[in-house]
């Protein structure tokens, strides 16, 4: 670093612009901060460095749960995306989720036009070296050229760049993600202010010439004809637009049989790799030797973008060295003229152990220090977007002196995903998951809005017309609902001659339309030609009227469920317990509660090594108290 006396105030700092970054720069600025983003480049803000999209599976819930609270995004997507497609479809609606093709580029470019014209975000390009931290509180941070930023509150989205170093066989490159610049300094910073690093490594595919391609020999994979957005804002009209295709293709034994074979020279089984990498994201090295009983993996051929050839090949990540990347590449069909643009790799980079942050993402041992992203342990862009935008968030409420916005289990994928990584850990690249979440019927993409948006209004991301819009929707649903509930339709010929058409058994007597609407066979559209009164309402609202129907069922079981989670999670703890002197309590769970400091029974309850009979103590304890 430089020393010089350059010297700025800001309210928040926000170390890094990719996913995390942007979104957290953008919620402390919206919220009246002055803020300021780093980035080591001007060129990564919103970098798709890996896959080609924005969703999918669990991630659709996260990217719908960012724009219910003010993120930004969904919006972006809705702006940039080629190709649009709900997952899961033939499943319940617990799982249902949308994903999007992104054109990388226009989406990169979008997200950087929406900072440099936020008011109060300041883009700066320079890399943050040093933490200032003073009497157990962050003050700022210095950067290599020489400059002191001061502030309130600072927040780290550091992604993969930390000491970062990309792997392609025996060729090691100090860079960060796409041949972009690592930071190299300020790992050593926060290991002298007492923050406990991990050395995390995740990898891509390679970039495939487009013209080199035979996709006859490969399944088309279309986008929706109906497009849904992801952002509640976005006028579905608006996303009518000519979709590019996807391909579906797969590796073969004689892939497999040049992988095993040059085994020796992937840095992972060589030994070159220190960090841990993805459980549920393997390169196909990886796949090859843990599935050696599978005949083929699946592949998906997908555009880069519409201004550019390049084509990425999903499922294929690997840090093979060049040439044995040009032959298993082209034993696959559709590419066995292919010419790589871009090799395929491996990148290992820095990050934290996510126990040291509160829900808040704010560290326990350093007030007004928040982090956000990969940096936390995670993996992807949304679950990225997801912490960002709650450490933008709090990171503002703390400049504020105002409460956190704190996102619990039963009310969000956003819970879920931070209460796993700052309660349970992570020892490799954490991914969200439909399965990791118990209120996942509750959780569904397409609520999103009616289970958060409140919350962002109340934080001030959202604004009047946005708040009032969800109070009709809300107002719309219930009085639907009660008109079904209290609507009969008789044993009338027409009627019968509808449920015979439908396959539906015929009616015995008259019953409401919202029995109906329970059957297998039937639903709120369905139902349509004997409903007389039915009134015209926007499909956002027919769609949960028809589930909240439907699985009325289930949908109360799972409140109630809730219910008891909550009563947990209100019974509180406070900081300054020993749990050591708390008698009947096991030495592993007093020594990991001593550690954790959890903040409830309920987060007590899912901490590693804490079992129900020492939660049964510590409820005792409590109630003595």
């Amino acid at each position: 670093m430089i020393n010089t006396t350059y010297e700025e105030k800001y309210d928040v700092v926000v170390v890094g612009a990719g996913h995390a970054g942007c979104e957290a720069a953008l919620a402390a600025a919206r919220l009246g901060l002055e803020t300021v983003v780093f980035t080591v480049s001007i060129n990564s803000i919103a970098l798709m460095p890996c896959n080609p999209n924005i969703g999918g599976s669990s991630k659709g819930h996260l990217v719908r749960e960012i724009d219910a609270l003010g993120g930004e995004m969904g919006k972006n997507i809705d702006k940039t995306y080629i190709q649009s497609k709900m997952l899961n479809v033939s499943k319940g609606p617990a799982v249902h989720s949308l994903r999007a093709q992104a054109d990388k580029s226009d989406y990169s470019r979008s997200m950087r036009q929406v900072l440099e014209n936020q008011e109060h975000l300041t883009v700066k390009q320079a890399e943050v070296c040093e933490l200032i931290v003073e009497d157990g509180a962050v003050r700022g941070v210095k950067i290599f050229t020489g400059g002191t930023f001061y502030a309130k509150a600072v927040v780290l989205c550091t992604g993969t760049y930390l000491r970062a170093r990309c792997l392609c066989g025996e060729a090691i490159t100090y860079t960060g993600p796409n041949g972009l610049m690592a930071a190299n300094h300020l790992t050593q910073s926060l290991i002298d202010n007492g923050i406990e690093m991990y050395r995390f490594k995740t990898g891509t595919p390679a970039r495939i010439d487009k013209r080199t391609i035979d996709f006859s020999k490969m399944e088309e994979q279309k986008g929706d004809v109906k497009v849904v957005p992801f952002s509640f804002s976005t006028d579905p009209e608006s996303l009518d637009k000519e979709q590019v295709s996807c391909y579906l293709t797969y590796t073969n034994e004689e892939t497999h049989k040049i992988i095993r074979d040059n085994l020796d020279r992937s840095p992972i089984y060589a030994g070159v790799i220190e960090g841990t990498g993805p459980r549920y994201c393997p390169s196909i090295e990886d796949k090859v030797v843990r599935f050696a009983d599978k005949e083929r993996h699946q592949l998906f051929v997908e555009p880069e973008g519409i201004h550019t050839n390049e084509m990425y090949i999903a499922g294929m990540s690997s840090s093979l060295p060049e040439d044995v990347q040009i032959k298993m590449y082209r034993t696959i069909p559709g590419l066995e003229n292919c010419k790589i643009v871009r090799n395929a790799y491996a990148i290992e980079y820095d990050c934290i152990n996510p126990l040291q942050l509160h829900h808040s993402l704010q560290f326990k041992k350093i007030k007004g220090l928040f982090a956000g992203g990969q940096f936390n342990g995670s993996s992807g862009y949304e679950e990225a977007g997801a912490q960002g935008l709650v450490a933008g968030i709090n990171a503002a409420m703390y400049c504020l002196g105002k409460d956190y916005m704190i996102i619990d289990r039963s009310e969000g994928y956003i819970g879920v995903l931070i209460d796993d990584l700052v309660t349970k850990g992570t020892k490799e690249p954490y991914r969200m998951m439909t399965s990791r979440a118990e209120y996942r019927l509750l959780l569904r993409q397409d609520n999103a809005d009616l289970r958060l948006r409140r919350k962002g209004y109340e934080v001030g991301l959202i604004s009047e017309d946005e708040y009032n819009a969800l109070i009709k929707k809300e107002s719309l649903i219930e009085e639907e609902i009660e008109r079904l509930r209290t609507t009969y339709v008789g044993t009338n010929s027409r009627v019968q001659k509808f449920m015979s058409e439908m396959g539906s058994t015929a009616l015995k007597s008259g019953v409401p339309l919202s029995e109906l609407i329970c059957r297998p066979e039937l639903d709120y559209d369905l139902i349509a030609p004997i409903d007389d009164n039915r009134p015209m309402l926007p499909a956002d609202v027919t769609e949960q009227v028809n589930i909240n129907i439907k699985y009325e069922g289930y949908i109360t079981r799972q409140k109630k469920q809730v219910e008891a989670f909550k009563k947990l999670e209100n019974k509180k703890l406070s900081e300054d317990i020993d749990y050591s002197s708390i008698k009947g309590l096991r030495l592993e769970a007093a020594s990991k509660l001593d550690q954790m400091k959890p903040v409830s029974i309920g987060q007590a309850s899912r901490i590693s090594g804490v079992s129900p009979a020492d939660i049964s103590v510590l409820l005792v304890y409590l109630q003595a108290k």
